[in-house]
């Protein structure tokens, strides 16, 4: 087998990365976003940060598990499953065989134990604390990944924290009520013994734990980041983590069954670690299955340089411009302002490098954002009280410090006088337009239109 050849290499990474041609066919686009999205996933992999977080998380659940689980044991009692928890810790712990069987004795062990009656407001206080971490800990991996950085206000996070950790639990075991009470009806055994429906019902008995694990992932992703995620590209995340964690608990079984070193070398610490090690890997699965899920959602991010884009100030300046240009369209138009879902789609930027143009524009009060759900940028005054310097100056100074700013740069005379020679020559060209004119042609259009389907009610 000839090894692939320079040449081959740089037509393959052309096709895959290069500009798409207008002459494509849909069919060969989506191929290439595929690659495209494969090539980026194992990038992420390699970097490193997802098996960084991770590991994070593994530290957080080992200390929140069984608080967590008591939470959910004294909302379970209540309704009398209280006793189903230790089956579905088995159910997770399964891929460790029979260490798994002593883990999930132990835990439930512990959870028995624990009176949250005698803990007092102090003892209740830091058992959701410890329980609330994780969850907290879990949507900053998940922001992270989705390139959020504000994070939720505190009343909505601990709203929402609560709902999973005490709502949870009660819904997942109503729903196996549910099922089982309806395979137990006869009308629905009967017809189970119709050789087609109950060969179908036997292979979706055996797509059910699939299938719950994806419903399980697909809710993580929509629920937890603060962002609006929508249910396709996490259903396409659930299903790919879904299905690769079914796939590891699979191979990793296999390899406690095969390898008995680590009992020799780790004696009884050997369970802990093999706990630990089942824990990593279903937290990068869950962490891959969002990367999954954003990347479909956000195309503009399949870029091939890794880490996040740095704006040169052409781009900054071009950015900004067409920002203002679009929000004060929208205004003279009376049209229904951008968010900043709506920025990315029309500009086809990533959003975390239209934060930083956007966040400086507000920084200047040239934009605001109103109180709606997702929030909408408006213009801070009339388009014509805006200059364009105005707009140019703002992303020129963007990123400039209290000792990161030109006053504590020297710099020798000649280059003080071309920059300012610059400066003028800047002013003399665009001194004089505004936001308003950037938005001229476009408020043109709408008016031509209005004027256009006004003319045969004038000639009637």
């Amino acid at each position: 087998m000839k090894p692939l050849t320079p040449g081959l290499l740089s037509r393959i990474e052309s096709v895959v990365w290069g500009s798409p041609a207008a002459a494509q066919s849909s069919l060969r686009m989506r191929g290439v976003r595929v690659a495209r999205t494969v090539l980026i996933l194992v990038r992420d992999l390699v970097d490193g940060q997802l098996t960084l977080r991770a590991m994070s998380l593994v530290y957080t659940t080992l200390l929140s598990i069984v608080p967590l689980l008591a939470l959910s044991f004294s909302v379970l009692k209540a309704f009398g499953v209280h006793n189903q928890i230790q089956p579905m810790l088995l159910r997770f712990l399964e891929p460790l065989g029979d260490k798994g069987v002593e883990v999930s004795q132990n835990i439930t062990e512990f959870i028995q134990r624990m009176n949250v009656g005698v803990l007092g407001a102090v003892g209740l206080a830091l058992l959701l604390y410890t329980a609330i971490s994780l969850m907290q800990k879990i949507e900053e991996s998940l922001n992270f990944i989705w390139h959020i950085r504000r994070p939720r206000r505190l009343a909505d996070r601990f709203s929402r924290y609560l709902s999973v950790l005490l709502v949870g639990p009660i819904l997942v075991f109503a729903a196996l009520g549910i099922t089982a009470t309806v395979m137990s009806i006869e009308t629905v055994r009967g017809l189970l013994e119709i050789g087609v429906l109950g060969q179908a019902m036997k292979t979706l008995s055996g797509l059910t734990p699939y299938l719950l694990v994806i419903a399980a992932f697909t809710f993580v992703y929509v629920f937890i980041p603060n962002a609006r995620v929508r249910f396709i590209p996490a259903l396409i995340g659930g299903i790919a983590g879904g299905v690769a964690w079914q796939t590891a608990g699979w191979g990793f079984a296999v390899f406690v069954a095969s390898s008995n070193q680590y009992a020799a070398i780790y004696s009884s610490l050997a369970i802990l670690i093999l706990f630990m090690i089942w824990l990593y890997l279903s937290w990068l699965i869950l962490l891959f299955g969002a990367s999954v899920a954003f990347y479909v959602q956000h195309p503009e991010y399949l870029y091939v340089s890794g880490g996040e884009p740095r704006l040169s100030n052409r781009m900054r300046e071009r950015l900004a411009l067409s920002a203002m240009s679009l929000v004060a369209g929208r205004f003279l138009a009376g049209e229904r302002m951008p968010s900043l879902l709506d920025f990315t789609r029309l500009l086809g930027m990533p959003i975390h490098v239209l934060q930083t143009v956007l966040e400086a524009l507000e920084r200047r009060q040239l934009l605001l954002q109103s109180t709606d759900d997702p929030p909408l940028y408006l213009l801070a005054r009339d388009p014509s009280r805006i200059s364009v310097m105005q707009v140019l100056d703002t992303v020129r100074v963007a990123g400039e410090e209290r000792f990161f700013s030109p006053e504590h740069l020297p710099a020798p005379p000649p280059v003080d006088e071309i920059l300012e020679r610059m400066r003028q020559g800047l002013e003399s060209s665009v001194g004089g337009l505004t936001v308003r004119d950037l938005a001229a042609p476009a408020a043109e259009r709408v008016v031509d239109a209005s004027l256009t389907a006004a003319a045969p009610d004038a000639g009637g």
